[in-house]
Parts: C-alpha cells; sequence; structure tokens
C-alpha cells in the first residue's frame, strides 16, 4: 500500500515522502495515528503544494539538530552506581538512567532517542549516542563509578 508520511517515522521516512508498506501497518498503526495518509492522486496533489514548507522545516529541523549535536558533545555525565568485585554492577545503567542524568543537567532528552546497543553492566568509560534527527547522531562522553557507601 502507498502512503505519504504526514510526519516523520524512524525506519521509515521523512514528512512527504511517500513509501511503500505493508497494508495492515497502515490501516491498524500509520493512519489511525495521524502519522501517514493514502496516496490517492488527490492526497499526492496536495503534498506537491506543501512541499516547499515541509523542505523548509525539515531544514530548520536539521540545522537545529547539528546545533543540539555541537552542545551535547560537551557534556559529561558521571553515573554512580552500587559495583561488586571486578567492577560489575549489581545492577545497570540503561537509557532511562542516562535520560535522568542529563535532565539533572538542565538537557531534556526522549529516553528512546539514545542508543544503547546494551545496558552498561561495568564501571568505566562509555560513548553514548543520541538520535537527534535522522542522520544527525549526537555523542556524550558516560563515566560509571562505584557509589560511595
Amino acid at each position: 500500500m502507498r502512503i505519504i508520511l504526514q510526519k516523520d517515522v524512524d525506519e521509515l521516512g521523512l514528512e512527504g515522502s511517500i513509501v511503500e508498506v505493508k497494508p495492515g501497518f497502515a490501516r491498524n498503526y500509520l493512519i489511525p495515528g495521524g502519522l501517514a495518509l493514502e496516496a490517492t492522486p488527490q492526497n499526492v496533489k496536495v503534498f506537491e503544494q506543501r512541499k516547499k514548507k515541509i523542505a523548509v522545516r525539515q531544514l530548520k529541523a536539521r540545522e537545529e539538530a547539528e546545533r543540539a549535536r555541537e552542545s551535547l558533545s560537551k557534556v559529561i555525565l558521571s553515573v554512580r552506581q552500587k559495583a561488586g568485585e571486578e567492577g560489575k554492577l549489581y545492577g545497570s545503567v540503561t537509557s532511562m538512567d542516562i535520560a535522568s542524568e542529563l535532565e539533572k543537567q538542565g538537557i531534556t532528552v526522549d529516553r528512546r532517542k539514545i542508543i544503547l546497543e546494551s545496558p552498561i553492566k561495568t564501571l568505566g568509560e562509555y560513548n553514548v549516542g543520541i538520535k537527534l534527527y535522522p542522520g544527525v547522531v549526537a555523542r556524550i562522553a558516560v563515566s560509571v563509578k562505584e557509589q560511595e557507601s
């Protein structure tokens, strides 16, 4: 089924893109959620007229994400967790922990945008990515240290 995206959808495309998806995905998720419209000739004409406005909005969003990446790249987080012998953590540091530490520094980031291949389970220094916009990923330094008792 061909659809026109009304909003940016991760792993699918940007606003205004015409993409091919399975009918069930379109009917059950994208269209009811206001994320897409069916690509009828009439809807395609409407989006062709709005294409310039969409392109300008996407350019501004990308520039803003680039600026945010510059400021986030200077951020160094220090997370304290209880650890056992050999530097293994009793729990783990997850994207939720990183988001709350960023919040303490006055930076609001959606935890779903934080890229962790797996939860951090040992003490040390880590380089964590934050997806700001499609193709724009900020890298922050996360230092996991042992919590003093």
